[in-house]
């Protein structure tokens, strides 16, 4: 067998390699050739690493962290932050100025300088954001009687992984940062099978039980303290995309105080669950539901058949919360 130095003296290889790049030509949409450097997704994930060791300090991190050293190894985190996140934010934009803006693309850097703004912004409102992320934790901690503390939560519960990296990259979607957001969001979905929308507009308090199989649609509104389960969608109705209207509210709202139990499917963006609401185990809903509401399955029934004597007895499924 020849060496892979000598295959493209081949000349059945080199026909396949002609082949690929005549594909290249033919087919649109899936090259960037001659296009801007995109973001880098493994950069992206150090800095969603860095992020998760400022947001927590001390949980994630490899050194220890003291009184002593916490201002310089804080202050060095955010530098490389900043540096590195200024320039995947920088070609995100450029990449897509150029696309959306034929002949108007902005300069690198007009590119730069925005970006910075908008990461220096992003830093300046950390603060905030674990503000918000102890509640989601504390709402674990105080939800789940399996929770023993704090340190559990954070260290061992995907959900407060993938809830805080949907904070970081709905904060960067605010802002108009492009493909940085879902890049982040999705990182955390493919690590913990949820699947959060940096669109999506979510309170204080939120907590996900176990969390596999959680999406959570991009025009969702949720309020503070609401809990899912397993196997939750809040979901769009099916649109012919040529019709859709990018403004139109597509995914559901959850009031405050609602708690939706696994594997339930809400859908549309009319469809409002109000406050204080309870929606059982494998409910399907694309209507709204007024609050202080109980909704469950009215239940089928199991036959249960002595193998023996063919006895037969039926009884009503479980979906009683």
């Amino acid at each position: 067998m020849k060496q892979d130095s000598g295959r493209l003296n081949d000349p059945r290889f080199a026909a396949a390699v002609e082949k690929v790049l005549e594909s290249y030509e033919a087919l649109g949409g899936i090259n960037h050739i001659e296009g801007y450097n995109l973001p880098s997704r493994e950069r992206i994930v150090l800095i969603i690493n860095d992020f998760e060791e400022l947001i927590f300090p001390g949980y994630y991190d490899k050194e220890q962290l003291t009184r002593r050293n916490v201002r310089y190894v804080v202050g060095q985190r955010l530098a490389r932050v900043h540096t590195t996140l200024v320039t995947e934010v920088a070609q995100s934009l450029l990449h897509t100025s150029r696309c959306d803006t034929a002949g108007k693309a902005m300069s690198r850097d007009e590119a730069l300088n925005r970006a910075d703004e908008m990461v220096l912004a992003l830093i300046e409102n950390l603060p905030q954001i674990r503000e918000v992320l102890r509640e989601d934790a504390l709402a674990a901690v105080e939800g789940d009687p399996a929770a023993t503390s704090f340190v559990d939560v954070v260290l061992s519960y995907p959900a407060i992984r993938a809830i805080a990296a949907y904070r970081i990259a709905h904060y960067l979607h605010v802002q108009g940062v492009p493909l940085i957001p879902r890049l982040i969001t999705e990182h955390l979905h493919s690590k913990t099978g949820i699947d959060i929308h940096p669109g999506a507009a979510i309170g204080k308090g939120f907590f996900i039980d176990h969390g596999t199989g959680v999406v959570i649609g991009e025009t969702s509104v949720i309020g503070n303290h609401v809990k899912l389960y397993q196997g939750v969608t809040l979901g769009a109705l099916s649109v012919d995309r040529a019709k859709l209207d990018p403004q139109r509210k597509r995914h559901p709202t959850l009031e405050d105080n609602v708690t939706i139990y696994a594997g339930a499917t809400i859908l549309g963006g009319e469809t409002t669950i109000g406050t204080g609401s309870i929606v059982g185990g494998n409910v399907w809903l694309t209507r709204s539901v007024p609050p202080d509401t109980k909704v469950m399955v009215d239940p089928p029934y199991l036959v249960y058949r002595n193998r023996r004597t063919g006895d037969t007895e039926h009884m009503p499924m479980d979906f009683s919360i």
